[in-house]
């Protein structure tokens, strides 16, 4: 028996997740589907999601390669996805990247990319799929954040402000979906411990700040947000939109 949750409303949702294919996106994927939902996810990888493709169950799963930059391919996968699985019922955008960059660097160009990379795609997700979500009576977005700007980490000022901008992203959002039915929340990670941060940020310096600065003393990792947004998409959330919930072990 699984000692986990299991929320009988996720059950042939139709989900997409952006960046599903490795990381904090491939344990929302998988644990999407073992509450029995199908489930899209969009990725530019394609080595990582043709390995998570022959692992789950093609039945109830299909990948899109996608440059998420590119707001066309973004809007036609998402389109692709709805018409071989049905209608749309959840979205998590969750695809980021934190590429560090000194502020001397910075370029016009540089700033552009990195608010595609990490903000622009959320909106015009949100946009795809809201007409397949009023149609079904309803839906739920979940953008995903970051702790980074809150703690006032530098080393990446694109980053940060791009993060920054999905909590009012996600409340207009919320206000202008509503009266359709549909939630919009957004969910913050602290330092999860993924294979891309484990190879390249974490240090024993960092480690030792991070065991000092969080209330619960051992490292994040990728299912522990895999398991709220569980939660924030099923209907036990049903009165929960507008909001932004922290899921960093107490560190804020």
């Amino acid at each position: 028996m699984s000692k986990h949750a299991v929320y009988p409303s996720l059950k042939n949702k139709v989900v997409v997740v952006t960046g599903g294919a490795s990381g904090i996106g491939e344990s929302i994927t998988r644990a999407m589907i073992k509450q029995g939902a199908k489930v899209g996810f969009l990725d530019f990888d394609e080595q990582a999601s043709k390995r998570l493709i022959e692992e789950l169950d093609q039945k109830v799963v299909v990948s899109e390669i996608c440059d998420l930059r590119d707001i066309n391919q973004l809007q036609n996968s998402i389109q692709n996805i709805s018409s071989k699985l049905g209608s749309i019922d959840v979205l998590i955008n969750n695809a980021a990247r934190d590429d560090r960059h000194s502020l001397e660097s910075v370029t016009s160009e540089y700033f552009d990319e990195r608010i595609a990379t990490n903000l622009k795609h959320q909106l015009f997700a949100a946009q795809a799929v809201m007409s397949d979500m009023e149609k079904n009576g309803g839906g739920v977005i979940i953008n995903m954040g970051s702790t980074s700007w809150m703690i006032g980490q530098g080393g990446m000022p694109c980053y940060t402000t791009a993060k920054s901008a999905i909590q009012g992203l996600t409340r207009g959002l919320a206000r202008d979906l509503g009266p359709k039915n549909i939630r919009v929340n957004c969910v913050v990670p602290g330092w999860i411990m993924t294979e891309r941060q484990m190879s390249m940020w974490l240090t024993p310096e960092s480690e030792k700040e991070l065991m000092e600065r969080q209330c619960i003393k051992r490292k994040l990792i990728p299912e522990d947000i895999a398991k709220f947004v569980l939660f924030m998409a099923s209907d036990e959330a049903g009165a929960c939109s507008n909001q932004t919930y922290i899921v960093d072990g107490g560190w804020l």
